[in-house]
């Protein structure tokens, strides 16, 4: 599960779409981990042949660990599982979590699961938006959070081995938490799949050392506040934090509708940060998010503008410097402003990637290497 490239690749899938008044879009990446692990669902109209959810749309996200197996699976049927339970359609919350019950406890018969020879897991980030209102479901450290009136209005819990009622489940089942992991192996304490920690006799699929069970939300919607729901896995809040990711994301719709862009730049710029997992984001916006408007398009282009300004003044005084200089001096100029809130420099890391490959070409490829 820990195993990393020499050079992360940063090849993207993107997709973006809308209905029920909703708009999305879609971004991933594999990053620096050797396989791409990550999966995503996305419907925004029509949920099944129920005619009572022609007007619901259905997000989610699927962070896989231990293989690829188990998160496409959930991508697959995940949905499917949820809205053929009769009861989904009195009680949306225990139809939910039947839903995620039976999925999990059916995927134990998949012939690679049964005879152990795939063992992975995923975490689980679902989010079903009606006219009036939203249901989350959580199982993992996956997350998702709701931007409201410009800020972080509600995000998900990360379901970790040491969280005190995570912990307790664990330990009545038997098992440990060592170095915030459980049995001092896995780093999240609820997953679809992960049957090697679901086997201890006696005890319900809830109570095992692993659970499959989803911790559900309900939120109204609000036309006037709501803006966007994000939902992402952790390599994206690994090195974004709630507020970070909702301002970044707020500065991008004020420049672009393209919505295929906005998460490519968040992707981007979560690569930049540092982050070393797969990346994966599907961003829901609300008719009330932000719309681009001329004064914050020229800010951009004005910005863009001084960046590469400062950057040929930069590598004209000194055409010895390297990659890692070059950013170093540029995130010491105090006289850079206007960065976007949430992502700063690292942002325009591949503005500053080009301009630095157009004068230096004959070491840019050694030289950025290295430096990543």
């Amino acid at each position: 599960m820990g195993a990393f490239l020499d050079k992360p690749k940063t090849d993207k899938f993107q997709e973006a779409g809308e209905g029920n008044g909703l708009r999305y879009g879609v971004a991933s990446m594999q990053g620096w981990r050797v396989e791409m692990e990550d999966a995503h669902s996305a419907r925004c109209a029509g949920l099944g042949s129920d005619e009572r959810l022609r007007d619901w749309s259905y997000f989610a996200v699927f962070d896989g660990h231990a293989g690829a197996r188990v998160s496409a699976h959930c991508a697959d049927h995940l949905l499917d599982a949820i809205v053929a339970q009769e009861q989904f359609g009195e009680d949306v919350i225990k139809g939910i979590r039947q839903g995620f019950l039976d999925l999990d406890n059916k995927m134990r018969n998949l012939p690679e699961m049964s005879s152990g020879e795939d063992k992975s897991g995923t975490t689980a980030v679902c989010a079903f938006i009606s006219p009036k209102g939203l249901f989350i479901a959580n199982c993992g450290d996956s997350r998702a959070v709701l931007c409201r009136n410009g800020r972080p209005a509600f995000s998900t819990q990360d379901h970790k081995p040491g969280l005190p009622s995570e912990r307790d489940r664990i330990v009545k089942a038997g098992g440990s938490v060592m170095i915030q992991r459980v049995n001092g192996s896995l780093a999240v304490s609820r997953a679809l799949g992960d049957f090697e920690y679901k086997n201890v006799k006696d005890k319900g699929p809830c109570e095992q050392l692993v659970s499959p069970e989803p911790e559900i939300f309900v939120q109204e919607r609000d036309e006037r506040l709501d803006e966007f729901l994000v939902l992402a896995c952790d390599g994206i809040w690994d090195v974004m934090s709630n507020a970070d990711l909702c301002a970044y994301v707020r500065s991008r719709l004020q420049v672009t509708d393209d919505l295929r862009e906005v998460t490519g730049q968040v992707i981007d710029t979560c690569l930049f940060k540092g982050s070393r997992d797969n990346m994966s984001i599907v961003l829901v916006v609300f008719p009330g998010a932000p719309r681009p408007f001329a004064e914050a398009i020229q800010a951009e282009k004005e910005l863009d503008a001084t960046l590469e300004r400062r950057v040929k003044e930069i590598i004209e005084q000194n055409r010895d410097i390297d990659y890692s200089q070059l950013l170093l001096k540029l995130d010491s100029d105090f006289e850079i402003e206007g960065l976007p809130p949430g992502g700063g420099l690292h942002s325009k890391r591949g503005l500053i990637e080009q301009l630095y490959k157009q004068m230096l070409p004959d070491r840019a490829d050694t030289d950025m290497d290295t430096f990543n």
